[in-house]
């Protein structure tokens, strides 16, 4: 045992006991400020804040701007493949899972050129901004933004039980035909807006999914920019086995 420890490299041992700590701690109680920890753990500050937001990633602790790092229960997580486009709560349902809806925010404005480029539309053209929230057991984890041309989200459908999936209402409208979605996974910093709605720290490793969905006939309606806390979400791909050319 004392040759296996020994094998370790100072960071790997960090590790170990940064887990046996958070192990240690219940979910919901908070962990010792960040210079108490390093100096009862040993290290410096920097190299404890690089482990905590591995741990972070995995859904193990909550850090909180200005009030702690806390143990949070991971009993729940997200864990589908990607083959078939569906929003967070239809996955959840199936997933029989509880998720709920945090802040919602529905703003209209001129497109921007980015927008006006990836919907098809002139720059005066008004759309529709929707940046929401995702919690699960209160925990903020994931924050999507969809926008669209105003004319496809009319505010009488705002006033009737939207939470937000633009996704889910357009097919239980059933018009326009939707046709697919062409989706970019990376993983990226968080920016400030992003790191406030999801309590993280600007910076932290986010996985994003940058989409575009389409009609049938290939007419752009809706981009989106989702953001997931890696520790709740796990996503795979279903690949088939090529044939050697």
């Amino acid at each position: 045992m004392n040759r296996k420890s020994n094998s370790l490299t100072p960071y790997q041992k960090l590790q170990l006991d940064l887990a046996k700590v958070i192990s240690n701690t219940k979910p919901g109680e908070r962990l010792l400020s960040e210079p108490k920890l390093a100096h009862e753990l040993g290290v410096s500050r920097s190299t404890l804040r690089e482990v905590m937001r591995i741990f972070e990633g995995q859904g193990m602790i909550r850090r909180r701007q200005g009030v702690g790092t806390f143990v949070v229960s991971n009993e729940q997580s997200l864990e589908t493949g990607l083959e078939v486009l569906e929003s967070i709560e239809s996955m959840a349902r199936r997933l029989k899972l509880a998720v709920s809806l945090g802040v919602m925010q529905v703003n209209r404005h001129p497109a921007d050129p980015d927008q006006a480029k990836a919907l098809g539309v002139d720059e005066n053209t008004t759309v529709v901004e929707v940046k929401r929230t995702i919690l699960v057991e209160g925990r903020p984890v994931a924050y999507l933004i969809d926008t669209l041309p105003e004319n496809l989200l009319p505010p009488d459908e705002l006033r009737s039980g939207f939470t937000g999936s633009v996704l889910d209402l357009l097919l239980k409208r059933g018009s326009p035909p939707l046709g697919n979605s062409r989706t970019e996974i990376r993983a990226v910093p968080a920016i400030s807006e992003v790191a406030r709605a999801l309590e993280i720290q600007r910076g932290d490793v986010l996985l994003c999914f940058a989409a575009t969905l389409y009609t049938m006939d290939g007419q752009a309606i809706d981009t989106s920019q989702s953001y997931f806390l890696p520790g709740y979400f796990r996503f795979h791909v279903v690949r088939h086995i090529g044939t050697p050319t």
